[in-house]
């Protein structure tokens, strides 16, 4: 399992959440178009970890994932831009760790989820990392 290559993924829960994801093992994520979060799936590699961001009224971190296939194009389509990747569900948080907690915490000034609200994919530095598990205890 690659240590230090740790990613955050938002959903709307209404659509595919992170209970969805338990059910089924594992998925496809797909469905992403903004050019940054694109550039984001595509340095995505086997074995990464994903927290798993529920949007919409819940905006909380509430789970972990794990990479199983590396990126590529969606089923079916060879010349695209679009790029998908397969995830499983790891570890549920005993506790969601929510954006106005994360926000509330200076050492998150800087985070991509707090500093561009709109971008569905995005890496998250390692102490952050063990700052939002260690919040969701």
């Amino acid at each position: 399992m690659n240590m230090d290559r740790l990613w955050l993924m938002k959903t709307e829960p209404g659509t595919y959440s992170f209970g969805d994801l338990v059910r089924d093992g594992r998925t496809v994520w797909d469905g992403v178009s903004n050019p940054l979060a694109l550039k984001h799936l595509r340095s995505m590699q086997k074995g990464d970890r994903v927290l798993i961001y529920h949007t919409g009224s819940e905006k909380a971190v509430v789970g972990v994932a794990e990479i199983v296939g590396n990126p590529g194009p969606p089923a079916g389509k060879k010349d695209t831009n679009l790029v998908v990747v397969e995830i499983k569900a790891a570890v549920k948080l005993n506790s969601p760790v929510t954006l106005a907690a994360i926000k509330a915490d200076k050492a998150f000034a800087a985070f991509d989820l707090v500093r561009l609200s709109r971008l569905s994919v995005m890496p998250v530095p390692k102490p952050l990392w063990d700052r939002i598990l260690k919040m969701g205890a």
